[in-house]
């Protein structure tokens, strides 16, 4: 029986647990080895010591209500932190237990108290990411290894359109906007399988058909032996600032008045022609073009007007371009018109006189009635010059030439 007693003794004391037992006036009557921890004070030290005396009185009036709840004959659970005798905090699970002799009066209780402090700081770590996942800006969603949607959060929502009862259970591919091609998700795939993790921008739908851009870092989440066990996708929306890149790219080739493409744009464009021309066997005319009697419209009318009337010239220039053919603005009321491969000057003269007949007609600007001409430089390539430079100089050469000559006319360059 002893054997028994000392065998029961072993196991108890060999707890990780606080396990003791005290008695209707609060002395302690047995405490395992794990008090030394908490109290760092050994076992046979304890016993005999009042509850009051042991622990602080701070302690004492948090624990006394299910002191006297367990001395009631009333089970109770609680969890309390407590500093440990190194300085350290510690947390418990604490279980009062009546003991309730034959006669039904209770002796007193015993103690069981767990420490939980891992437990705790893994509970804490969870609430936080958890707390990260509701409330980050970003999009998240987590899927098994065959890509169905286990999770998705708020900024997911938002970003989609999805709730997550419609996300959850489908697939990624609720989102794809079919604007990349198999080779594009291969690759992706091929980098997640290789490193782990995929970084880039993509194209997806919304739930409303709407198109956006994402900016998205997809990682594998390994298990104990390095294999996937979940993927989580990470994305922004960056459709805004895709838009408004877009938007600066375009202000910095096109007129900021007309919209139309302006000398840089141009340039590049006809350097693009010559380089390509002879492996296409292409050929090109460049109309130099300059307002007549707009200088008067703005002086006297004011720039309102002026800025205005471009515009609707602008127009009137771009309702003539084919698909192949570029009409840019270069100067305050000069435009350069590029006819691609015209079949000869016949063709070249006869949008030429278009181009006059349309911005001779009248136009109405802020209730004034106006009517301008225009007078015209045609350089063609290859005879007329074999650089951009070139060409636009003998472009506007032939362009003074008609300038000189009245309002409204044509000429073609000439080395004479």
């Amino acid at each position: 029986m002893i054997k028994g007693e000392e065998f029961i003794r072993t196991i108890i004391d060999s707890a990780p647990n606080m396990m003791g037992y005290w008695d209707r006036e609060l002395r302690c009557r047995y405490a395992n080895a794990a008090y030394s921890e908490w109290f760092g004070m050994p076992p046979e030290e304890i016993i005999g010591i009042r509850f009051q005396d042991l622990v602080s009185e701070q302690l004492f009036a948090l624990n006394e209500p299910h002191i006297r709840a367990a001395l009631a004959g009333e089970p109770q659970r609680f969890e309390r932190t407590l500093n440990k005798a190194d300085g350290s905090q510690g947390h418990i699970i604490g279980h009062y237990i009546p003991d309730v002799g034959a006669d039904g009066k209770v002796r007193g209780f015993s103690i069981q108290a767990n420490d939980v402090t891992l437990l705790k700081k893994s509970e804490a770590k969870l609430k936080l990411a958890a707390c990260v996942f509701e409330n980050i800006l970003d999009g998240v969603l987590i899927t098994d290894i065959n890509g169905i949607i286990l999770s998705v959060n708020p900024g997911f929502i938002d970003i989609t359109g999805y709730t997550a009862a419609e996300a959850v259970g489908q697939t990624p591919r609720i989102l794809q906007s079919r604007q990349h091609d198999k080779a594009f998700y291969a690759l992706m795939w091929e980098e997640i399988n290789a490193n782990g993790r995929w970084y880039g921008e993509i194209w997806n739908r919304r739930k409303d058909g709407e198109l956006y851009l994402q900016r998205m870092t997809i990682s594998m989440v390994p298990d104990d032996d390095g294999k996937p066990m979940r993927y989580v996708s990470v994305f922004s929306d960056i459709t805004a600032l895709w838009r408004k890149d877009e938007h600066i790219k375009h202000l910095a080739f096109h007129d900021a008045l007309t919209d139309l493409p302006n000398r840089t744009l141009l340039m590049d464009r006809i350097d693009q022609k010559l380089l390509h021309s002879e492996r296409e066997k292409s050929h090109f005319a460049l109309m130099f073009l300059d307002l007549d009697g707009f200088k008067l419209v703005n002086d006297q009318l004011g720039h309102n007007v002026g800025d205005d009337l471009l515009k609707d010239v602008a127009k009137r220039l771009q309702a003539l371009v084919r698909g192949s053919d570029t009409v840019a603005r270069v100067g305050g009321d000069e435009f350069i018109f590029i006819l691609n491969n015209p079949l000869g000057k016949d063709e070249i003269s006869n949008v030429a006189n278009r181009i006059v007949s349309s911005i001779n007609k009248p136009v109405e600007v802020l209730g004034e009635v106006l009517q301008i001409g225009v007078s015209i430089g045609i350089a063609m390539f290859p005879a007329d010059g074999q650089t951009s430079g070139n060409l636009i100089r003998n472009a506007d050469t032939a362009m003074y030439a008609a300038k000189s000559s009245g309002t409204n006319s044509i000429r073609f360059f000439s080395a004479d």
